[in-house]
């Protein structure tokens, strides 16, 4: 083979290699609107389709079922907000002591439970901020807006950060999901200035609606179950990713050195992607 030819072959595999990937990330940006829709439906319309509905009369809703309470997330949950009574907030007089200080970036690094923080807060720092006790459902209210997890033990955070309490009859796993769920609407209530925030009175004004508890914990085990088979999907795509970049800068390369003939190259062997989309249908 001229080399006119050889040089033409390695193009055409990274240009090969791009479409694999795109396909990758575009199963990616499916699955994230599927467990968005998937989660709606499920906190909003039950798991059971043959169940009498009502109409909700709030637009993010739609018809609801009969028999599940309608009210705002004031009546739901204890809402309390962060607090850092001190500028600058960056001062290296208050930090690195002994209690844990968790920002919005600890919450959107979260699964479902906040397990780790990256900054700490001294005597002096702890008295400008507030705590928030293991167990608290936490959420973003500023930067990484309506991200939540459970926090894993006691913390502090600033006003970025929004705790929550259920009250009687609520369980937190089922109020997270609801957040979830709710995001476009807590979207929608957020003021803008240079970027995108919610408060206290905001979220509290959402109306949401509640099932019994016995139906709360039956859709939390649904929902686990549908997210943890989407996370596997999602991880052995962003493998397929990074795997398939690599073989790109290596062929790329090699060809431009002259170190391999890469005209024998095939593809990863890949599950095609439309059989991965109708995985999550």
């Amino acid at each position: 083979m001229s080399k006119r030819k050889l040089l033409h072959s390695s193009i055409k595999k990274p240009q090969k290699i791009d479409n694999l990937i795109e396909n990758q990330q575009q199963l990616i940006e499916l699955l994230k609107e599927k467990r968005q829709a998937v989660i709606s439906h499920a906190v909003t319309k039950g798991l059971n389709p043959y169940v009498p509905m009502k109409d909700s009369g709030v637009e993010w809703l739609g018809e609801v079922p009969e028999h599940w309470s309608l009210k705002s997330y004031r009546y739901a949950c204890l809402i309390y907000r962060g607090k850092f009574g001190h500028r600058p907030r960056n001062d290296p007089s208050l930090y690195d002591g002994d209690y844990p200080f968790i920002q919005t970036g600890d919450v959107a690094r979260a699964s479902k439970y906040i397990e780790a923080y990256s900054q700490t807060l001294n005597e002096k720092g702890k008295a400008v901020s507030q705590l928030f006790p293991s167990g608290t459902l936490m959420m973003a209210i500023a930067a990484n807006i309506g991200d939540t997890a459970i926090l894993g033990f006691e913390a502090y955070a600033p006003d970025s950060v929004v705790g929550f309490k259920p009250y009687q009859n609520l369980h937190l796993e089922f109020l997270r999901y609801s957040f979830m769920a709710a995001l476009p609407a807590l979207e929608q209530t957020s003021t803008q200035s240079t970027q995108a925030n919610l408060n206290i009175d905001r979220i509290g004004a959402v109306k949401a609606v509640f099932p019994p508890l016995e139906e709360q914990l039956n859709i939390i085990d649904y929902l686990d179950d549908m997210l943890c088979s989407y996370d596997s999907i999602e991880e052995n795509a962003n493998q397929a990713i990074q795997l398939l970049q690599e073989r790109r800068t290596a062929l790329i390369s090699a060809a431009v050195t002259g170190k391999i003939d890469v005209r024998d190259w095939v593809a990863p062997n890949l599950q095609d992607s439309e059989e991965q989309q109708e995985a999550i249908a």
